[in-house]
C-alpha cells in the first residue's frame, strides 16, 4: 500500500484515537475527528480547546500515537487498521487553522477559527503500520 493509498482510505474514516502520555507517566487516549483531512501526506492535524488534557500532555511530552479503524470489508471480511506514531505540535495560528478548517467542525467549536482557546494538534507521523485483512506493512515517510 502507498501513502496516497492510505490518503484515501483514511479520508472515509471519520474518528481515530489520539494517544498522549502524562506527566506521571500513564498513556491516555481519546477519540478525535480526522474532519476529513484526505491530502493525507504523513501529517494528521485536530482540533481542540486550550484547557483540554491533551494540549498539557504534548506539551509536556510530543511522541504520541494515532489509531484508525475502518468499516468492516467485503464480504464481512476485517476492517482496515492503521497505527501511526508521531510527533504532535501544538498551533496557536489563526491563520493556519483557516488552512484546516472544516464546517463539520462548527458543531464542536461554534465561534469557529475564532473560538477562544483554540488549539490546532498537528502530528508528523514518524511511522505508519497498517493491517488491511491479509495485507499489512509499513508505509516509508
Amino acid at each position: 500500500m502507498t501513502l496516497e493509498d492510505l490518503s484515501e482510505k483514511m479520508g472515509k474514516i471519520d474518528f481515530g484515537m489520539l494517544s498522549t502520555r502524562t506527566g506521571g507517566g500513564a498513556v491516555v487516549s481519546r477519540p478525535m475527528s480526522n474532519n476529513g483531512e484526505v491530502e493525507y501526506q504523513g501529517d494528521s492535524f485536530f482540533f481542540t480547546d486550550e484547557r483540554a488534557r491533551m494540549v498539557s500532555d504534548i506539551a509536556g511530552d510530543a511522541q504520541v500515537g494515532l489509531t484508525f479503524t475502518g468499516a468492516a470489508g467485503l464480504l464481512g471480511g476485517p476492517p482496515l487498521f492503521i497505527a501511526v506514531e508521531g510527533n504532535a505540535e501544538l498551533i496557536r495560528d489563526k491563520a493556519q487553522f483557516v488552512t484546516h478548517w472544516t464546517k463539520d467542525l462548527d458543531r464542536w467549536f461554534e465561534q469557529g477559527v475564532d473560538t477562544p482557546g483554540l488549539v490546532m494538534i498537528r502530528v508528523h507521523a514518524d511511522r505508519i503500520h497498517y493491517w488491511n485483512g491479509s495485507d499489512e506493512g509499513e508505509i516509508a515517510l
